[in-house]
């Protein structure tokens, strides 16, 4: 299994926070499909962050600073 580390892991949590709050159906579709999610990434960025579900769960997981793996 490879590990990924991309620019977004390195930003600090206030940067996160407003990337994805403005962006994060694109932003982190793309960062998912870069990590080898290209279904849920695809997904993700077609549907604005699973129709707002899970742009709330990335807002929500950056603020507590915890990670939640889609099963997809």
């Amino acid at each position: 299994m490879k590990s990924y580390v991309s620019a977004i892991d390195g930003l600090s949590l206030v940067v996160k926070f407003v990337v994805a709050f403005f962006l994060d159906p694109i932003i982190f579709g793309i960062y998912r499909i870069a990590k080898g999610k290209l279904l849920i990434g695809i997904l993700w960025i077609i549907t604005g962050g699973l129709f707002g579900i899970g742009w709330i769960i990335d807002l929500v997981t950056i603020l507590l600073n915890k990670k939640v793996t889609f099963l997809v």
